[in-house]
Order: C-alpha cells, then sequence, then structure tokens
C-alpha cells in the first residue's frame, strides 16, 4: 500500500488542527458523541469527529466428541475514524468513515489490492426536496435490517449467521430517500438505490451489470426515541409499543460474485467471468417497549444459474477444485434482549441457514446465542460478552465464547 495507516491517521490528525485554527467554535461534546465539532466562521461548514475501537478475545472449540482442538484469539475487531456534518447548507451533509483495523481492512482481492482499503462510508446527502433525499457515494445498501445497524449499537458482541451469508453491505452508487404518514402515527419510508454492484472500494471497473434495491418500512406507531428501530437494546425505555416491519428486494444484474456484490469473484479460464442475475429479498421486524426488545429478519436468495461455467460451458472450480456455485438459499434470524436495569441486559438469538443442499452440498447450519451485556455509558461504553453453540450438520458442530469491550468517542 501507498500510505501506512500510521500516515493516514497523522493527515487526518493535521486536516483536523488547520480546521480548529480556523474553525470559529469548537464545542466539546458529551462523551460519546463525538470527539469535538467545528463550526465554520460563516456557518458554511460544520464537522464532527469521532473515534471508536472494539477490542475481541474469542475462544472455540469443537463440540461433536467433547470439547477437542481448542483456538484462542485476541484482536482489534474493528478501529474506525468518523467524520459528519455539512457542507455549503445544512441541506448537504456528509458521512466519512475510515476502517484503521485488520480486519476493517480484510477481504482484498486483485481488484482493490492497488489501493488501500481504508474507506468505508463517503457519502453526500442531499434534502433537495420536501421529505426527499439524495444519497451519493459509498454507503451500506438498504438490505437487511441487523446490517445498516452500526456495529457501534449491536446488542450482542457481533452480527448473526443471517447477516455473514446474505448481506448486500456496502456499495458504490446513488439512493433517494423519502418519508411520509399515513396518520398522525403511521410513518412509512422508502428507499431506491442503484449501485455498482460489485462491493465496496472497487478500482477496477465495472464487470457485469448494476444492482438495484428497492426498501419500503412500515411505522404503525411512528419514530421510535433516538432512531432505536435501528439500534439493539432499547435502552431508551420506549414507554409505548414501537413497531416497525421492513421489506427490501435487491437484484443484481449480470453479477460476477458468488453472494451478489459480496463473495468470491467468479474468473473463468480465459480471464473472463461467469456472472448471472442474483436476486435477494429481506423481510424484518423491529419491537420495542419498557426495555423489551425483539427483531426478526428472513432472508432469501436465487439466482438465474447457479453453477459458475467456464467461457466453454465446463464447471468452473474454484481454489480447492470445487465447483463454484452462487450461495443460494434462505436465512432466519430472532432476536430478543431484556434489561434487567438501565444498565445490563440479557438477550438470546437463534439463527437458522438453509442453502441449497442440492447446489451447495451444504446442510443446515443452527446457531443459538445467550448474551450479557453492561452499559456503562450507553452503546459508548459497554461491556459484552456471549456464548454460541453452532450445530452445523454437514461438519463439526462448533462452541464459541466471545468477550468484547467497545468504545467510542
Amino acid at each position: 500500500m501507498k500510505l501506512s495507516i500510521l500516515q493516514n491517521v497523522v493527515t487526518v490528525i493535521c486536516i483536523s488542527a488547520f480546521l480548529n485554527v480556523n474553525a470559529q467554535e469548537t464545542n466539546a461534546p458529551q462523551f460519546g458523541k463525538g470527539l469535538f465539532n467545528l463550526v465554520g466562521k460563516d456557518s458554511t461548514f460544520s464537522m464532527k469527529i469521532g473515534l471508536r475501537f472494539q477490542s475481541l478475545a474469542t475462544s472455540s472449540w469443537d463440540a461433536s466428541n467433547g470439547l477437542s482442538n481448542h483456538e484462542a484469539s485476541m484482536l482489534i475487531r474493528r478501529s474506525r475514524l468518523k467524520f459528519d456534518g455539512f457542507a455549503f447548507s445544512p441541506k448537504l451533509k456528509y458521512k466519512l468513515e475510515l476502517g484503521l483495523s485488520n480486519r476493517d481492512q480484510s477481504g482484498a482481492s486483485k481488484y482493490t489490492h492497488n489501493a488501500p482499503r481504508y474507506i468505508l462510508d463517503a457519502v453526500l446527502k442531499w434534502n433537495f426536496s420536501g421529505d426527499f433525499v439524495l444519497w451519493f457515494g459509498q454507503t451500506k445498501l438498504p438490505g437487511n435490517r441487523e446490517r445498516v445497524i452500526s456495529s457501534a449499537n449491536l446488542q450482542q458482541v457481533d452480527r448473526s449467521l443471517l447477516n455473514s451469508r446474505f448481506t448486500i453491505d456496502r456499495d458504490f452508487g446513488i439512493q433517494v430517500r423519502h418519508h411520509f404518514n399515513l396518520t398522525d402515527t403511521f410513518l412509512v419510508k422508502e428507499i431506491f438505490s442503484i449501485a455498482q454492484g460489485e462491493g465496496r472500494n472497487i478500482t477496477t471497473g465495472n464487470i457485469g451489470g448494476h444492482q438495484y434495491t428497492t426498501r419500503v418500512e412500515l411505522l404503525p406507531f411512528g419514530n421510535f426515541a433516538s432512531k432505536g428501530d435501528y439500534k439493539g437494546s432499547d435502552l431508551k425505555f420506549e414507554q409505548n409499543p414501537k413497531l416497525a416491519f421492513g421489506f427490501a428486494y435487491d437484484f443484481n444484474n449480470h453479477a460476477a460474485k458468488t453472494r451478489s456484490n459480496q463473495g468470491s469473484y467468479m474468473a473463468n479460464n480465459t480471464g473472463g467471468f461467469y456472472t448471472t442475475n442474483i436476486s435477494t429479498l429481506f423481510i424484518d421486524a423491529m419491537y420495542k417497549h419498557k426495555g423489551f426488545s425483539f427483531m426478526a429478519e428472513y432472508a432469501s436468495r436465487d439466482a438465474k444459474d447457479a453453477f459458475a461455467k467456464n467461457s466453454d460451458g465446463t464447471a468452473l472450480l474454484d481454489s480447492d477444485g470445487d465447483q463454484m456455485i452462487v450461495q443460494i438459499g434462505n436465512g432466519l434470524n430472532l432476536q430478543t434482549g431484556y434489561l434487567l436495569s438501565k444498565t445490563v441486559e440479557v438477550s438470546a438469538r437463534y439463527t437458522n441457514i438453509s442453502l441449497d443442499k442440492s447446489i451447495t452440498g451444504k446442510g443446515t447450519e443452527n446457531q443459538y446465542t445467550l448474551g450479557l451485556s453492561k452499559y456503562i455509558a450507553g452503546h459508548s461504553l459497554k461491556v459484552q460478552t456471549d456464548l454460541s453453540y453452532t450445530d452445523i450438520g454437514f461438519k463439526t458442530n462448533q462452541l464459541l465464547y466471545r468477550l468484547q469491550v467497545d468504545i467510542h468517542f
């Protein structure tokens, strides 16, 4: 990579120092609301700068024949710098988020290796008319609810297996967002997105077609407190029931990866790519009331032709010599939590992954997770731990224990 992480951090610090000197106001917000806020002398821009990181320790065992083959690791799971505010007018907002940990930058391929993969989000948000907002840049697509919830605001240590198998994650493109009220309390939100279709930080062209995503959300009892429909746990102790339903459909035209815009590239024997149309459906719900929360998600992926082929029609094999295929199937995730006090929560999760066995050769996975969280300062400073048992079916079952400390300035 041309620039080291240290060089990038120094650059950011220098820019921040320059802005600080030339800004009219520098406000130090409360803990968890950013390191500091900058406002231009003529009030034509603002910038809030934030920092967070997660320290994670894990232990895992094979559980089929006693607890054997123990493995343990400790790492910085995420480390992020965040910048957001407005430019020129409060109607033009922006967000920039940089990932600095090795896990944040993992997943590089020969199509992204020629540049650092620091950028997670880099998006402009223009409120061009009434309740219409146009987003342009790289950011999360409006897919499953669990993915759009920030990793800083999760109810358990990390997201579910449904998210890791079916999410459409981040991409570069355009989104149009709108909301309106059916009644005084019934709120409807709509999102439509057109994206490149190959994931984040792509630097080499557009291999297939484009990716089209639409999402509709129904909130019959109005907005949640503090955008709680996209935060784990009911830390605001909603005094009245709050409910949100979400429906999303994603169509990736001539997708070149095994999981829509995620997974591995299906590169064939002539240096080209096998492409096929991939569609993904998401249905989800979030409910909160007086410290109790419940989230449900369903995902389903299908493809026009799931078996990847070379240009001559022969089977396209992966690095292990197996047939490369699109990961099609269904997933279900059910998750609930209850706050025993304002700072202590117990949670439980059940996840089922059912890939099409006739195509993928893999059976059903069931994962059961129990979690315990201590919120010292809400999601901004918390300690979380969970224990998961995964009944994999087609290979050795697993037991996983995790402990994580999350701090968010």
